[in-house]
Parts: structure tokens; C-alpha cells; sequence
């Protein structure tokens, strides 16, 4: 078996060839793997050398860590950039974030994510679209999945509102809104993930990956599916919390907005399903009002192409930061750690349409866009 490794424009991430894949694998454990701008660099430099070469089938992109696949962007070094002023670096960022995104979305070999522990904004960003590529979304039992931006005055970024609006019935907007976390069953169910595999088997599949022989990108698929295929996640995908849930999710965060959401679950009455209310109304309460309108809306207008919603992602990173409730949010969750953040709208009550509508003006003309040559 052959390995080559490909030139290193970051520390924390290791790409090389081996037995015709490409492997990237996230070396930043500390940080539970949070993507730095070098990271995503070197990620979509070792795709752009792949993607032509014919001795690379399919890439595999994991972590070595028990920890976490990707747990997000860096947001510490986020929260510092506006507290300097350096709205170009934000920017930089978030533009070069989003052109990975795409790249991996349009990718023509199969792309294969195996996501173990913490999945969280930009892991999800650099795992779902696998799914595009003829490859694979592999969960584990540690799988712990999220959007949680809410929590902290952000929105489901980095593409993520294209799968969530095209999940079964109203899960995706429950999931942007609440952010809550789900795990491998709940993954699957929601047409998140695609195959499951225990985390003791990791380590194997890597060793027959390195060494049976592929003849084609599917082939590589295949011998993950035949593998996963030894391995069942407890709950059944069709017992899990998420289906469990789905008829009052479809119920009520189908509603046009957050407020009117709010209102419904609090009119829940029936016994288990009024508990259930009760705690997702709790949820609710803590998360930015802003952000819950603009998560809402950013599912709902999720239709068009990748590249349209990334550009309305990167159009959204901007008024979030200046006029949104993202430093503040990542203030009490991340710096400060008070947990009392100072939202601009006390209540989601008092969010207007007009309020949520100003969010998505973009600051640059169309022709001028940092995203305007993507398409697909």
C-alpha cells in the first residue's frame, strides 16, 4: 500500500493517499476539532488536488479523537476579530468555510464523513453534503449532532438549512429553531446520516479501507456498507426520540413563525405530550429571538440551489455580527460563561417580520458577491 501525503498548509488537519483514497483527518483535539481558517484551507486544498487525479477513488474525511468529529467553526477566534474590528477577517473566514462547503457538495468522487462524538455547525457543514457525492454520512453510537446556533445568537450556517428543509415534515425547522442535539437514531431518521457503525469498529474499517482493493469510487462505498451492515443502532431508527416527537413537532413548528409556535406548545394540554411542551417552550425561551426568526426563515427560503443559500448564509454572518445577537450571544455562552445574555428582542413576541426580513439584505451587490462565481 502506497501513501502520500500532500503538501501541509495546517498543523491540525493530516490529508494523504492511501490505496487510492484521499484521507483527511481533523488534528485539532483540544478544540474538539473546531475548524480554523488554515484547516479549511488545507481541506479544500487536498480536494482540489484530488478531484482530476485519477489515482484517488473517493475520500474519507474523520477524526482520530473520541471526543468529536468537528464540533464548529472557531468561534473564540470569531468573537476576538469583532471585538478588534477586523470585519475582513470574519469574512475571509466564513467566504473560504462556505467555498469548502461547495466544494465538498459538488464534489465528483465519493465523499465519505465518518462522523463519531461532537457534529456540531461547521462538522455538520463538512459532513452532510457526502450524501451529494454518491458517498456516505457514517453515524456512531458517541454521534452527538447539532445546529445549536440559536443558543448563541447565530443560525444554521454553512449550508445546513438545504438538508434541514428537506427533512420529513416540520424537523427541520424544530431543529434549526431549538438547536437541540440528536444522536445516531435520530440522525437516520431524519435523513441525516446514512449508514451506522459502532465506534470499536472504527479503527477496522480504516485497516480495510488501507488495504482491500477498489477498482472504483463505489467500490470504496460499498465495503463501508457491507461493514456498517454488521452493526445495529439502538434505538431503531423509527423508535427514536425524533420519531417519537415527530407528530407534535409536525404539529406545531409548522406554523408560519416562531411566535405563533411558541403560542401553539404553550396551548398543549395533553398529558405527556403538554410535558413535552413544556420543556421544548423552556428551550425556546433561552435562545436568541432574533436568531429563532432568522433560523425559521433561513429553512424556509432553503429551496433554491447549495450555492444560493450559502451566499445567503455569508449575506447573514454579516448583519448577525453587526446588528444581530452573536457577540453578545457568544459572550455569555463562550467568554464570559454567565449564561445571562442581553438579547436585542427580550421576547420572540417582539421580533416583526420587518425586523427579520433586514436580516437578509445583503451588504453586496450580486456582482459582487465573495460567493458569486459558485453554482449548483
Amino acid at each position: 500500500m502506497s501513501i502520500s501525503a500532500s503538501p501541509a498548509l495546517s498543523d491540525e488537519v493530516a490529508t494523504y493517499v492511501a490505496n487510492r483514497i484521499g484521507f483527511i483527518e481533523l488534528e485539532r483535539p483540544k478544540a474538539l476539532n473546531a475548524l480554523s481558517t488554515g484547516m479549511i484551507c488545507a481541506m479544500h486544498a487536498a480536494l482540489d488536488q484530488w478531484r482530476e487525479d485519477p489515482d484517488v477513488l473517493a475520500v474519507v474525511v474523520r477524526s482520530q479523537h473520541p471526543r468529536a468529529f468537528c464540533a464548529g467553526g472557531d468561534i473564540r477566534f470569531l468573537y476576538e476579530s469583532a471585538q478588534r474590528g477586523e470585519r475582513d477577517v470574519r469574512d475571509t473566514f466564513f467566504s473560504e468555510e462556505y467555498r469548502l462547503n461547495h466544494a465538498i457538495f459538488t464534489y465528483p468522487k465519493p465523499y465519505i464523513a465518518l462522523t463519531n462524538g461532537v457534529v456540531m455547525g461547521g462538522g455538520v457543514g463538512i459532513s452532510q453534503g457526502a450524501h451529494r457525492t454518491g458517498g456516505l454520512r457514517v453515524v456512531t453510537n458517541s454521534t452527538k449532532m447539532a445546529m445549536p446556533e440559536t443558543r448563541i445568537g447565530l443560525f444554521p450556517d454553512v449550508g445546513a438549512s438545504w438538508f434541514l428543509s428537506r427533512t420529513p415534515g416540520a424537523l427541520g425547522r424544530y431543529l434549526a429553531v431549538t438547536g437541540e442535539t440528536i444522536g445516531a437514531a435520530d440522525a437516520l431518521y431524519a435523513g441525516l446520516a446514512d449508514v451506522y457503525i459502532d465506534d470499536a469498529a472504527l479503527p477496522a474499517l480504516v485497516d480495510t479501507l488501507r488495504g482491500e482493493l477498489f477498482e472504483r469510487g463505489a467500490d470504496v462505498v460499498a465495503c463501508i456498507e457491507r461493514e456498517a451492515g454488521a452493526h445495529q443502532v439502538v434505538p431503531d431508527p423509527e423508535a427514536s426520540p425524533l420519531a417519537a416527537a415527530r407528530p407534535l413537532i409536525d404539529r406545531h413548528f409548522a406554523l408560519p413563525d416562531v411566535a405563533r409556535i411558541l403560542a401553539s406548545l404553550e396551548q398543549e394540554t395533553d398529558g405527556d405530550a403538554a410535558e413535552w411542551a413544556e420543556q421544548t417552550v423552556g428551550v425556546l425561551r433561552e435562545r436568541s429571538p432574533l436568531s429563532m426568526a432568522v433560523s425559521l426563515e433561513v429553512v424556509t427560503r432553503a429551496e433554491g440551489s447549495m450555492a444560493d443559500v450559502l451566499r445567503t448564509d455569508l449575506d447573514l454572518t454579516r448583519t448577525c455580527f453587526e446588528r444581530g445577537d452573536v457577540i453578545e450571544g457568544i459572550r455569555a455562552r463562550i467568554i464570559d460563561k454567565d449564561n445571562a445574555p442581553r438579547w436585542r428582542f427580550a421576547r420572540i413576541e417582539d421580533v416583526s417580520a420587518a425586523d427579520t426580513a433586514r436580516m437578509f439584505e445583503s451588504p453586496w451587490q450580486a456582482s459582487e458577491h465573495p460567493l458569486r462565481d459558485l453554482h449548483g
